[in-house]
């Protein structure tokens, strides 16, 4: 049966905010059992200890679980809920819901689709090597099951959330005579992030097989064009979210992506824009705007040196962030955009991919 994927972006006063859900499901305008994905970006660090990312976890499944009859953590095993800290510069606090609608109406040609699925907890040595690379890999694949898409074309954007080192994890490890590929919790998200875009192009044939644990973090020419990757520390298992075209999902929305080569490539914004369709958008109708951001390792942006990298007292992922955010809201009129750090072998060092979700401008009848 078809499916109609509806996409709603609401504005958070904090991570906690969820008063424009609750008004939705109140008035019967939008259905909780439909929730299948949530993506937020709250105004925490970005870093391991950003806890408004675990916060807005929890505040989610209290108020959804009543509605479904479940318990919270019932409902944080069924939707998929991915929170990204870090709204630096002009980037607004938000919420993307995603909801998968039953209908008997399908269309001509192919609309948004979204599927996902979940791997295995993982041990600390797992994390940044291969078991996490393959794991991944499966995930996507069947999360583009869930999803109704069966060519790697179509898939325009996979959202990774992944774990990340604590030192408790690190001396669990050490206790079992195992060693993790970093004691350091920070480079530890590096790790996660990395392999797990590794394991995304895998899945999009993007990366040939085996990858060796030596790669992550050090072979940049493994890279994956549609892959996002979050770590934090809520979780231990890897969470996957596929956003593509599918003829078997309905609906009015779709998605396009392009690569960003550094963080002012404009001209990739535009390009995502123009591959939505001969139909057009305009600001209007931008449902959100995804994407990755790096700083360029060579401490170089088009010949001229950049300091995020040097900066001791402000992260350079929170930098980059504030400069990615600024020109994807300035090129696309609204500052609620998914902007992630972090893009270890997503898209090129420096870069990353970009994907814009969009209502399709129906032309008028003849």
């Amino acid at each position: 049966m078809p499916y109609r994927t509806d996409v709603i972006r609401f504005a958070m006063a904090g991570p906690a905010d969820l008063a424009p859900l609750v008004a939705m499901l109140d008035a019967g305008t939008l259905a909780a059992a439909d929730i299948v994905a949530m993506l937020l970006k709250t105004e925490g660090n970005g870093g391991v200890n950003d806890f408004t990312r675990e916060y807005a976890t929890a505040a989610i499944t209290a108020t959804l679980a009543p509605y479904l009859a479940i318990s919270p953590v019932e409902v944080e095993r069924r939707i998929a809920i991915v929170a990204s800290g870090g709204t630096e510069g002009v980037l607004s606090p938000h919420a993307t819901i995603f909801a998968r609608v039953r209908t008997q109406v399908g269309v001509e040609g192919k609309r948004l689709a979204i599927g996902v699925a979940k791997t295995r907890d993982f041990l600390p040595e797992e994390i940044g090597r291969t078991p996490q690379i393959e794991a991944t890999a499966a995930a996507v694949r069947a999360a583009m099951g869930h999803a109704g898409i069966s060519v790697v074309g179509d898939v325009h954007w996979v959202q990774v959330k992944c774990p990340l080192l604590t030192a408790e994890r690190v001396q669990a490890a050490r206790q079992r005579g195992a060693e993790p590929v970093t004691e350091s919790a920070y480079k530890s998200m590096g790790y996660s992030r990395g392999a797990s875009a590794i394991g995304v192009g895998v899945a999009m044939g993007e990366i040939a097989v085996p990858v060796s644990d030596d790669a992550v973090l050090s072979d940049w020419s493994l890279a994956s064009s549609v892959a996002s990757a979050s770590a934090g520390i809520e979780l231990l298992n890897n969470l996957v979210i596929v956003l593509g075209n599918s003829a078997e999902a309905a609906g009015d929305c779709v998605i396009a992506h392009a690569v960003m080569r550094d963080a002012i490539d404009a001209d990739a914004v535009m390009a995502a824009r123009r591959a939505i369709g001969a139909d057009g958008i305009d600001g209007n109708t931008i449902v959100n705007v995804l994407a990755k951001a790096d700083p360029s390792p060579d401490g170089l942006i088009r010949g001229y040196r950049h300091t995020m990298l040097d900066d001791t007292d402000i992260s350079a992922t929170r930098h980059v962030r504030a400069a990615v955010g600024g020109v994807v809201a300035a090129l696309t009129g609204c500052p609620a955009v998914y902007v992630s750090g972090g893009a270890e072998h997503q898209g090129p060092p420096g870069g990353g991919p970009i994907a814009i979700i969009a209502r399709i401008r129906r032309l008028p009848e003849p």
